[in-house]
């Protein structure tokens, strides 16, 4: 009896000591230190259309990027960049691009890339740096479709939450 007492002692002592360094290395949720609500108009031209996509298809851009979502407002950056469908029998795409910024509020870029689930309410791509007001900066950028008019026009809503700023 004796025996099986210290065994179970041992045993609920190293459940507790597990239990205590896995709550102990929980970091608790950090609050982003800057964040930006930005509006990608993207608008296609030269005989593209969103509906014919294929499998591999390559897109570069060059399309404004503005504060609120209306097509004609000031842009305060441009995207850009590429995105590839990436699935065969559906609507996925990667993105990498760059936010340029040279607005009186932002100097700099912000690099983004990641998959983009189209069929997702809102898809999170990386923000992996920076450079100028956001030098080596870290973060998320959460998007979501906007706006979709037929096939050659689309808005996204990015919802951008950096946590490592310099």
């Amino acid at each position: 009896m004796g025996e099986l007492l210290v065994k179970s002692c041992f045993v609920l002592f190293f459940f507790f000591v597990i239990c205590q360094s896995s709550f102990a290395s929980k970091k608790p949720l950090r609050q982003p230190c800057k964040s930006l609500e930005l509006y990608y108009d993207d608008i296609l031209f030269d005989g593209m259309d969103l509906m014919t996509f294929q499998f591999g298809m390559l897109v570069v851009f060059d399309d404004p990027v503005t504060l609120d979502s209306h097509l004609l407002s000031p842009p305060v950056a441009r995207a850009q960049g590429f995105y590839f469908y990436d699935k065969k029998n559906d609507y996925n795409a990667w993105f990498a691009f760059t936010l340029v910024f040279n607005s009186t509020q932002y100097k700099g870029t912000l690099n983004i890339m990641g998959a983009d689930l189209m069929a997702a309410d809102t898809r999170d791509l990386s923000v992996v740096g920076g450079t100028g007001d956001f030098f080596l900066t870290k973060g998320i950028a959460t998007i979501q479709t906007d706006v979709f008019q037929g096939d050659k026009y689309f808005r996204l809503k990015m919802d951008i939450k950096l946590y490592e700023c310099y």
